[in-house]
C-alpha cells in the first residue's frame, strides 16, 4: 500500500462547546447528573443556555478535540463530521482549519442546526455535560471520503455517534475501506452511558474485529463487562479485541496489546481546572506515539502528557505547543 497521506482521520460529532463554570446548587436546580454527558433537545439546549453564567465557545466534539490534539503533536489529520450552513456550523469549520486539520464535509443546508455541548465545570474540575446533538447526528456513508480514509494510517471512531443509524452505516463503510487498504480501525467508547445503550453492538465491533484497538476509562469498562471487578473486566477486554487503552485517571492507563499489559503512569499536574477533553486529549497522544511507531510506554506517555495539558485550564483543546512539551519530556526528537 502507498504511504498514508494523514497520519489519523477522525470521524465523530461536529460539535461547538459552550463551557461555563458553576456550582454544585445549580446542577441540582436544573436536574442535572455530576459528571455525566445527557443529550437534550433544542428547548431545553435554550433554556440551558439562558441560566448558565458566561461561557467560552470553541469547536468541540470528542474526537474533534483528539484530532485537533493530534495536530498539536505535528501530526497530519483530517476530521469528518456534519455541520450545518449557520453560524456555529461556519465557527466550527474556521476553528478546526485553523488548527491545521483538513476538513471538508459538506455542510447541510436545511434540517436541524449545528450541534452544540453546554459543559458545566465545577470547583473540583469535573464537567457535566448537556448536548443537543443537532445536525451531527445527521452524518451519512455518503459524507464519508473513500480516498481519504484509504489515505489515512489510522481511523478514529466515536462512540457517541453510533446512535443514528445512518452514522452507524457511515462507521461501517469506513472501517471496510480502512481494513481493505491495511489500515488500522480505532473506537472510543466515549462515555458509560454510551456504553450502557450499545453494549451488545460495541462487543461485536470488537470480537469481529471491525475495530481493531479501544480506549476507554475505568467506568466505560466496567459498564462494558458489566462488573465492578477490573481485573476481571481487562481479563476480558483483553480476549475480546487486539488492543486496548484503559485510562485510571491519576492512576495512569493500561496498555494492553499482543506483547503483553503496560502500566504507564499519569503525569504530575500542579491543580485540576477542568477535566474537559482528558480522555481525548490521552487519546491524540497515544494515537500521535502510534503513528510513529513508538513502543506502548511511549505511547502512553504521550497521551498522559497531553492530558495533563488540558486540565490545567478550561476548555478540551490544548493551550500549549504539545509537540514543544512532548520535546521538552524527551517523548519526541
Amino acid at each position: 500500500m502507498p504511504a498514508p497521506r494523514y497520519d489519523v482521520l477522525g470521524i465523530g460529532n461536529a460539535i461547538v462547546d459552550v463551557i461555563a463554570r458553576t456550582d454544585e446548587d445549580f446542577l441540582l436546580k436544573h436536574g442535572m447528573n455530576k459528571g455525566t454527558m445527557a443529550l437534550i433537545d433544542e428547548a431545553r439546549a435554550s433554556a440551558i443556555y439562558e441560566a448558565m453564567g458566561p461561557a467560552i465557545e470553541t469547536s468541540g466534539g470528542s474526537v474533534a478535540n483528539t484530532i485537533v490534539g493530534l495536530a498539536s503533536l505535528g501530526a497530519r489529520t483530517a476530521f469528518v463530521g456534519k455541520i450545518k450552513d449557520d453560524s456555529l456550523g461556519r465557527a466550527f469549520a474556521h476553528d478546526i482549519r485553523a488548527a491545521g486539520v483538513a476538513f471538508s464535509t459538506r455542510p447541510a443546508a436545511r434540517g436541524p442546526s449545528t450541534a452544540r455541548c453546554y459543559v458545566l465545570v465545577t470547583p473540583d474540575g469535573e464537567r457535566t455535560m448537556n448536548t443537543y446533538l443537532g445536525a451531527a447526528q445527521d452524518l451519512h456513508p455518503a459524507d464519508i471520503d473513500a480516498e481519504m480514509v484509504a489515505a489515512s494510517a489510522i481511523l478514529y471512531l466515536e462512540g457517541y455517534l453510533w446512535d443514528p443509524k445512518n452514522a452507524k452505516d457511515a462507521f461501517i463503510e469506513a472501517a471496510k475501506i480502512a481494513h481493505a487498504a491495511e489500515r488500522t480501525v480505532a473506537l472510543t467508547l466515549s462515555d458509560a452511558f454510551c456504553v450502557d445503550r450499545w453494549r451488545a453492538e460495541f462487543l461485536h465491533l470488537m470480537r469481529s474485529r471491525t475495530v481493531d484497538l479501544i480506549f476507554a476509562n475505568e467506568s466505560e469498562l466496567h459498564s462494558l463487562y458489566q462488573t465492578a471487578d477490573f481485573d476481571t473486566a481487562v481479563k476480558a477486554l483483553r480476549a475480546d479485541v487486539g488492543a486496548a487503552v484503559v485510562t485510571r485517571s491519576e492512576k495512569g492507563c493500561l496498555v494492553i496489546g499482543p506483547e503483553g499489559t503496560e502500566a504507564v503512569p499519569a503525569f504530575p499536574v500542579e491543580r485540576v481546572v477542568d477535566t474537559t477533553g482528558a480522555g481525548d486529549l490521552f487519546a491524540a497522544g497515544f494515537l500521535a506515539g502510534l503513528a510513529r511507531g513508538a513502543d506502548d510506554r511511549t505511547c502512553g506517555r504521550l497521551g498522559a502528557l497531553a492530558a495533563a495539558e488540558v486540565i490545567q485550564h478550561l476548555g478540551a483543546r490544548p493551550e500549549a505547543s504539545l509537540q514543544d512539551l512532548a520535546r521538552e519530556n524527551g517523548l519526541t526528537d
